[in-house]
C-alpha cells in the first residue's frame, strides 16, 4: 500500500498552467480564487491557442506566452492538455528552466507520472492529479468535494495535496496499476452516462417528444434516481419492469425499439448487466428473452 500524504505546509507556490482549455480553465480560476499566483499560461504558438491562453491569462492575471517564448519560473508546472500531447508538451518544455527542485504535474485520468520522465530527469519531482469532474466548453464546475487521484513521487505529491487542500478538494492516493481501470471507471461515471442520454432522446423522439423538452421533461426522474442512489445505493434504487421481472413488458419494449437499433443494442446491454448486478424477478426468463 502507498503510503499517507503527510508533511507540513508551506508557503502556497506560484503556479504555471500548461494548456489553455476546459479543464486549465476551471483549475485556474479556483486557484486564483483560493489565492494562488498564477504566473503564465502556456500555449501552442496556434493563433486560436493563444487567443484562449490570453483571455484565460486576462481573468487570473497571468501572462499568455507559446511554448517557444515560456520562462517557467513557478515552483509548480500544471500540465492540462490532450493525454497524447503531455509527453510531448513536457519535452518543449525541458529547457524553459532549471527543473531542479520544481513540481510537474499532469491531469490525466488515464496515464502515469511517467508521462514528465523528461521532467523527472531534469530534477522535477512529478505526479499525476486528476479531478473526478467533467469540463466541457461553457462550463466551469467547482472544485470544492471533488475527488482527485493522486500518484507519484513523495514531494510531488505533498505539494499537489496541499494545493488540492486548499481548492477544498478531496486527495486521495492510486497505484499506477489501477490508472487505466480507474480511468474506465470515470467513463462510466459522466461520458457513458451522457451518452446514455443521448440515447434517451432517440427514443424519446420515437414517443412523439421533441429533444427539449424530453430534456426538460426527464430531469426530475433523473436527479430522483441520483438521489435515490446516492440515499440508498443501486439495489435499492432499482425499479422498473426489469426489477418486477415484467417479461410481456419488456418484450414490447424491445418489439418497438426495433425501429431504432442503436438505442436496443444499449437497452439490451443495460438490462443484461441488470440482470448480472441488481435484485430482479423472473430473471431467467428475462435472460432467455433477452439472449432469444
Amino acid at each position: 500500500m502507498p503510503k499517507r500524504l503527510s508533511g507540513k505546509r508551506a508557503i502556497r507556490p506560484s503556479i504555471t498552467i500548461v494548456g489553455a482549455g476546459s479543464l486549465a480553465s476551471a483549475l485556474a480560476f479556483a486557484l486564483h480564487k483560493a489565492g494562488y499566483v498564477i504566473d503564465e499560461i502556456v500555449s501552442r504558438g496556434r493563433v486560436a491557442s493563444l487567443r484562449k491562453a490570453r483571455r484565460l491569462a486576462a481573468e487570473v492575471d497571468a501572462s499568455a506566452v507559446s511554448v517557444t517564448k515560456a520562462r517557467v519560473g513557478a515552483s509548480v508546472v500544471w500540465f492540462c492538455v490532450p493525454d497524447g500531447a503531455i509527453a510531448s508538451a513536457a519535452e518543449s518544455l525541458r529547457n524553459a528552466a532549471d527543473w531542479r527542485g520544481k513540481v510537474a504535474l499532469h491531469s490525466s485520468g488515464a496515464l502515469t507520472s511517467d508521462e514528465l520522465a523528461e521532467l523527472r530527469r531534469r530534477g522535477a519531482a512529478v505526479a499525476s492529479v486528476h479531478p473526478l469532474m467533467t469540463f466541457v466548453p461553457g462550463s466551469r464546475p467547482p472544485l470544492a468535494r471533488v475527488p482527485f487521484a493522486l500518484e507519484g513521487d513523495p514531494k510531488a505529491l505533498r505539494a499537489a495535496r496541499a494545493i488540492i487542500l486548499d481548492l477544498r478538494g478531496q486527495p486521495f492516493l492510486i497505484h499506477k496499476r489501477h490508472k487505466q481501470a480507474y480511468h474506465a471507471w470515470g467513463m462510466f461515471i459522466s461520458p457513458l452516462l451522457t451518452a446514455l442520454l443521448a440515447a434517451n432522446q432517440r427514443v424519446a423522439a420515437a414517443a412523439g417528444v421533441r429533444p427539449t423538452a424530453a430534456k426538460k421533461r426527464m430531469l426530475p426522474i433523473l436527479r430522483q434516481t441520483v438521489n435515490n442512489y446516492a440515499a440508498l445505493g443501486a439495489s435499492q434504487s432499482f425499479s422498473g419492469p426489469i426489477a418486477r421481472g415484467d417479461v410481456e413488458t419488456v418484450r414490447t419494449h424491445l418489439k418497438v425499439l426495433r425501429a431504432i437499433p442503436a438505442a436496443r443494442e444499449v437497452y439490451i446491454a443495460l438490462a443484461q448487466s441488470a440482470l448480472r448486478d441488481l435484485p430482479t424477478k423472473n430473471r431467467q426468463a428475462l435472460q432467455k428473452m433477452l439472449k432469444d
